[in-house]
């Protein structure tokens, strides 16, 4: 018998016991007829009361794992089907299939890897952690967890958002981004990914025509792929997403006006007039994502979509992810009275409300004007590290990158000039080898030729991080892999 059991671990006694002699049966250690210790016998080997041990045999046997006989003592029992046990986990085999669309989004979806962190981080959409409030946060959060607050909301809640937070982000958008909005028109999300999953649900027929930029934003592209619809690159120019280029049928297209991502140019204003005419004229949905315009590091922004839209056909797409912690998974649409019910409907059929206290939280948090001396902060920080990679990009990458004129959000785009041959994607796998993450700009290409080039994110790494991490990017630049 290859059984060995021991007390270390979570849980009471007796649980202790269950869950080791049952992992026993199910990695096969423990086989078929096998014959358990005498609860006497392994309660006096581990020292613990007799009724601890039967406890956790009887547990056993009412799952089925083993059986009692009078008399003889408590034996493994036999599976039912006859196949012995060998593993915790689900039932394998080809019978049941995903829609085959899935089997070209499931691979592009990125997932984390648990590698060790890069000693100098320059990937794109991660805040600095180190900046977030913590101390001030745990403080909020439990204050909203005390047992009179909890009661107050103990049921399901609106799926709509606590209503505070409404409040408290329709305040805040229109003064920090002068987007024209009440607590009505505010639907709180777990995220921008959630909210797009939701207007696609809400407004897109399989086979409906998406129109999203190029280069632009992958997680976008494959989760309207996703819900069935044709997703079309729209290229990208100085001035913003190129309207003329627009399919005549698309029903939506998904914009990043404020700082375009990636390359980071804003959407200049003959071209957010454009825009809206054209939404107008094809009876299309204009979904503005304004993902990190928070972070400005020049002039004031232009007026968003959303405050010059006049038709109904804007929705405001934002996220705390970049302000805060993507942790937290806070964000939240702004949407046309039209779309309201049906917005609110299919919220609560996917996730009913999410999380009330972290809502609770954040409202606070803004109210108390703690979320604009954050943002205040963090810009200042944020502005060094940029101005480093502004340097760098001046200085020792000067010879292969031209820098992507950008005025604000937590990364910059440098493409790689017209003369120069070189093998982007093997100068940053050499750059990655050696402990310094960059993003390939290409990578955000999928319907035109890619641009070759680089994505510089500044917000997990330190000022004095970028000054050297770029310097041995420069270096593998100069000394090419191969």
């Amino acid at each position: 018998m290859d059984l060995h059991v021991s007390l270390d671990g979570p849980g009471d006694l007796a649980s202790r016991i269950y869950h080791q002699v049952r992992d026993a049966i199910l990695d096969g250690r423990l086989r078929p007829g096998e014959r358990l210790p005498p609860t006497r016998e392994l309660a006096r080997g581990l020292a613990v009361a007799r009724n601890t041990v039967a406890v956790a045999y009887e547990r056993l046997a009412a799952e089925e794992f083993v059986v009692a006989r009078v008399g003889a003592g408590t034996f493994v029992a036999t599976p039912r089907t006859g196949a012995p046990v060998t593993a915790r986990r689900a039932p394998g085999g080809r019978g049941v299939r995903p829609r085959p669309v899935w089997d070209e989004v499931a691979p592009a979806v990125a997932a984390p890897t648990g590698d060790t962190p890069p000693v100098h981080d320059f990937r794109v959409g991660a805040p600095d952690a180190g900046l977030f409030p913590f101390a001030t946060w745990r403080r909020l959060v439990a204050d909203e967890l005390r047992a009179s607050a909890v009661r107050a909301v103990a049921g399901y809640a609106d799926p709509g958002g606590h209503p505070r937070l409404r409040e408290a982000v329709a305040r805040h958008t229109g003064v920090s981004r002068s987007v024209r909005a009440d607590a009505e028109d505010v639907l709180v999300t777990q995220g921008a990914q959630q909210a797009l999953d939701l207007l696609g649900r809400v407004l897109l027929e399989p086979g409906d025509l998406v129109a999203v930029e190029e280069p632009g934003y992958p997680a976008a592209r494959l989760l309207f792929r996703s819900l069935g619809a044709r997703v079309v690159g729209v290229p990208v120019d100085g001035e913003g997403l190129v309207v003329d280029a627009l399919p005549d049928t698309a029903r939506l297209v998904h914009v990043t006006p404020s700082h375009q991502f990636p390359l980071g140019v804003p959407m200049s204003p003959t071209r957010r007039a454009a825009l809206l005419e054209w939404a107008a004229r094809r009876d299309a949905v204009i979904v503005e994502d304004d993902y990190d315009s928070e972070f400005r590091f020049g002039d004031r922004p232009l007026q968003p979509l959303q405050s010059l839209d006049r038709t109904g056909r804007v929705v405001y797409v934002g996220t705390f992810s970049k302000t805060l912690l993507p942790l937290l998974r806070l964000g939240f649409l702004i949407a046309p009275a039209a779309l309201r019910p049906a917005l609110r409907a299919a919220k609560r059929l996917t996730d009913w409300h999410g999380d009330h206290i972290g809502q609770a939280a954040l409202a606070r948090f803004i109210d108390s004007g703690e979320l604009s001396r954050h943002v205040r902060r963090a810009t200042r920080v944020y502005a060094q590290r940029r101005e480093r990679v502004v340097a760098a990009l001046r200085a020792d990458l000067a010879d292969w990158l031209d820098a992507v004129p950008s005025a604000a959000g937590l990364h910059l785009a440098a493409t790689l000039k017209p003369d120069v041959d070189a093998d982007v994607a093997a100068v940053l796998g050499a750059a990655r080898a050696s402990g310094v993450a960059v993003e390939n700009l290409a990578a955000y290409c999928a319907d035109g030729p890619p641009r070759p080039g680089v994505v510089l994110g500044y917000g997990a790494v330190t000022a004095e991080g970028v000054t050297e991490g770029l310097r041995l990017l420069a270096d593998h630049f100069r000394r090419p892999p191969g």
